[in-house]
Formats: C-alpha cells, structure tokens, sequence
C-alpha cells in the first residue's frame, strides 16, 4: 500500500482531552476529567480538571478569540474626522467632507467611469460591514445631526452597504487612519451595480444623477437627497 502522509497538511497530534459529566436532576452537578493522552492517542491518567489545567485553557480559549478579533492602533492623536471608536464592538465612526472620487459602474447601468463630486458623508465600519450616510454641511457632525440617505447604488435605506463579490481583507491589528481609508477605497473602488428592492436613496432618477455629474466637476446637488430616520446618536 502507498504511504500517502506526506500529502497531508499539518498533523496535529492527541495531547489532552476533557470528558465533562452532569448529574440528572433539577439542580444538576457538573464535574470535568482530565485525560492525558498516550503516544498512541489513548486516554491515560484521568484526574479532575485542576485548576491550573483551566487556566491553560482559557488562556488558549482567549488567545485563539484574539487571533480573530479586530485590534484598533493609533498612530498619534486621532483626526478630527474621527467621531466614535469603540474598541469593545470594534466599530468606528468617521466622517469626510464634500470631495472629488473616481466611480465605477457595472455595464447594465449604462454610466461611465470616472471623477464625480460627493457630498459629505458619515462611514460606520467594523472589520467586516460597512454603512454610509450623506450629510447636509461639511461641518463635523454632532449626536443630534440630522443624516441623510447616502445617494448611492448597492446601499440600503439602513445605510448597510451591499459590498457583493468586493474581497474585504482587513487585518486583525490596525491603525485607525488605514482602517477608515481602507473602507473608504473598498467602497469606492467597487462597481456599483444596482438599486436595493422596493428603495430608491434619492429625490429623482439614481441614473439620470450620476449621468449628469461622471466627468463634469458639476458640485453634488443636495436637494435631491433624502433625509434619514436616524440621526448620529442612534448609531453610537
């Protein structure tokens, strides 16, 4: 027979295992075996938990819950465009004023590439999800802010942002400043593709709107956007 083990990935061998027991009952017990492992991966020297054996495992428990966890840096004193970071949820919340941003869109929109100018807008990002609102003026938002719909494609009328097929790789340990310009370009570099159900985010034609300003330098035009239901201290 053909030895085949060397096309195997890592091989993790048998070092320890716990058997927990429950007494039946209403005011059930519950008591944990340790079991050593032999070479030939049988269970040995069965003893119940100590507990230096459960701090080993807890601090491996946490150490693999890390590893996946989002770790928030700063380079220095925040920007003043940071509103709100919350290093339990690992969420931030940011702003950016009007500004000037290549587009792209997929080809059943029928818009071309190119530079538009955008409203102001607030971002809320963790790790893996992104939302967007606009806003009315450059200044830095308040908790009493009044938001409005962010003006885009593949945006729901929440402000969760539809990021399809787009391959989100944010590392587990980051400065703020990348995290924030990393979803910004995630968003932007993106191809917007279409409306979500039964939503439309502006006063007027989604379509018609980008049409006019893909490549004009024409300034966003608020008065088509909508106002939201939230306001900025119902996302903190």
């Amino acid at each position: 027979m053909k030895d085949i083990t060397e096309n195997f990935g890592t091989l993790y061998h048998p070092k320890s295992a716990l058997v927990f027991y429950q007494t039946k009952g209403t005011n059930s017990d519950n008591y944990v075996e340790y079991f050593d492992m032999d070479k030939k991966g049988n269970p040995i020297n069965a003893h119940p938990l100590t507990l230096r054996e459960a701090n080993q495992l807890a601090k491996a428990l946490k150490t693999a819950k890390e590893q996946k966890e989002l770790c928030l840096k700063s380079e220095g004193i925040l920007g003043n465009t940071i509103l709100h970071l919350d290093p339990i949820k690992n969420k931030v919340i940011w702003f950016t004023k009007s500004m000037q941003r290549e587009l792209c869109f997929t080809e059943n929109l029928g818009i071309s590439k190119g530079m538009a100018n955008l409203p102001p807008m607030l971002w809320i990002a963790n790790k893996t999800s992104l939302a967007v609102f606009a806003l009315g003026t450059n200044r830095r938002p308040t908790e009493k802010t009044k938001l409005y719909n962010a003006p885009f494609f593949n945006v729901y009328e929440n402000g969760n942002v539809c990021m399809g097929t787009v391959d989100v790789q944010i590392k587990n340990t980051v400065f703020v400043e990348e995290f924030t310009t990393s979803w910004e370009d995630y968003f932007f570099n993106s191809h917007f593709s279409h409306l979500m159900p039964d939503y439309n985010p502006i006063k007027g034609n989604c379509v018609t709107l980008w049409e006019s300003l893909i490549n004009t330098n024409k300034a966003f035009p608020k008065e088509v956007l909508k106002k939201s239901a939230k306001t900025l201290k119902n996302l903190l």
